[in-house]
């Protein structure tokens, strides 16, 4: 029988931990913990997928603002 890997909830990347946060919010984490991904439901992990899609748009779309806004300052000041 194999060893459950320990995870470290504050090295992961960018995307695992956005992941490993959406599942705290839809109080999902202990479940994931304690069990492993593959515990969650096909609605439970679409939710999680969805969600992710979600923010990564959103936060895309705040970057591409936020160097609209920087490059419009810019001209401005030149």
């Amino acid at each position: 029988m194999a060893k459950k890997k320990k995870i470290d909830l504050r090295n992961l990347e960018p995307e695992e931990q956005l992941k490993y946060e959406i599942a705290g919010e839809l109080g999902l984490l202990d479940k994931v913990m304690s069990e492993g991904w593959k515990s969650l439901s096909a609605k439970e992990t679409g939710r999680i997928g969805g969600l992710m899609t979600k923010k990564k748009k959103e936060m895309k779309e705040k970057l591409q603002k936020e160097e609209e806004e920087r490059e419009s300052l810019m001209e401005e000041l030149l």
